[in-house]
């Protein structure tokens, strides 16, 4: 991995001292990466003079870990941002330049194991080779429709490498994750960068945010619905409690209104009239007016009844959605 050229620093860039502790307890946070271009991951030191492309070694679960400073991260307590990584020292000259060829053994790895994936005709999609810094464990990610046998595969892998070997498959959005890439926005994908669990992603987000369905608008790169659809989405079903549905009809000023769209951001309503006049409704229009209530119909023989439930744009009022 290439080493960036530390950027000289201003005196406003060294963090400082939370009140009330002493000099050598007080913990600075960085955002460190282990890869070139993997994931930010914010750790604490004892240090405070760390720089951008510095190498430090890291306190993991199986041993520490080389990692590459990105930058400084706001200073905040133990309880406010609980951290899992801790930065042990910098690392030594001779832990930067193992730290360097780590990328290029991960490589070979791949390559050998995509051969034998090949001779071995495994239905099998290799993503990524993970080396752990101290030779004791390699992990392989792929990718399958269905589960793999890959006892073989395994065996030429632990001849090869003589260490332990594991296989480790992943959806889409984890391969997604792994390659990186460019959103829709121009920037780089949120998994990427910060995401550290996928959260379920419904269609219904983008419903009550107004976005356009076109799969093509609201998919990300990993073909699945957009993980920011769930940044505004308990805020655009806030805004919207109290506001008259969609289809819903209204009276104003002796005039009779269908609701067509919420403007929640805006607080407005959007309606049209039974002579077919569009009117935006402010507000304080909107809540000054009076909702119509739907009419309920019967079951057996008063279908003619269900007919009032149909209203003069001879739609029918559907069930309400949450």
């Amino acid at each position: 991995m290439t080493e960036q050229q530390s950027e000289p620093q201003s005196a406003e860039d060294v963090p400082r001292i939370r009140e009330g502790s002493d000099a050598e307890a007080a913990l600075f946070y960085y955002k460190i990466r282990f890869r070139e271009h993997g994931q930010e991951f914010t750790a604490n030191a004892h240090q405070a003079d760390l720089v951008r492309g510095e190498q430090v070694m890291v306190r993991a679960e199986h041993a520490a870990e080389p990692a590459t400073i990105v930058s400084r991260s706001p200073l905040a307590g133990d309880d406010e941002r609980p951290v899992g990584y801790r930065i042990q020292r910098r690392a030594s000259n001779e832990e930067r330049e193992k730290y360097r060829l780590l990328p290029q053994l991960e490589q070979e790895a791949f390559h050998l194991c995509q051969r034998q994936i090949q001779k071995l005709r495994l239905p099998m999609h290799l993503v990524r080779v993970e080396r752990f810094f101290n030779g004791s464990k390699i992990i392989f990610y792929f990718t399958a429709e269905s589960r793999v046998d890959f006892r073989e595969l395994v065996k030429v892998l632990v001849q090869e490498f003589r260490t332990r070997v594991e296989m480790r498959q992943i959806g889409v959005r984890h391969e997604t994750q792994m390659i990186g890439g460019l959103g829709p926005c121009g920037r780089e994908l949120c998994c990427t960068s910060f995401l550290n669990t996928f959260d379920s992603v419904s269609i219904k987000m983008a419903k009550t945010q107004d976005l356009p369905l076109n799969p093509a608008k609201i998919s990300g790169l990993c073909n699945r619905l957009l993980c920011c659809l769930t940044y505004e989405y308990e805020t655009y079903k806030n805004m919207k409690k109290g506001m008259p549905r969609v289809g819903r009809q209204i009276q104003f000023e002796g005039k009779t209104y269908q609701v067509t769209r919420l403007i929640p951001l805006l607080g407005k309503v959007a309606a049209i009239s039974t002579e077919g006049e569009e009117r935006m409704f402010s507000e304080e229009e909107w809540r000054a007016a009076d909702p119509i209530p739907k009419a309920i119909g019967r079951k057996g023989p008063g279908k003619r009844n269900r007919r009032a439930n149909i209203d003069i744009w001879g739609m029918q009022d559907g069930p309400e959605e949450d």
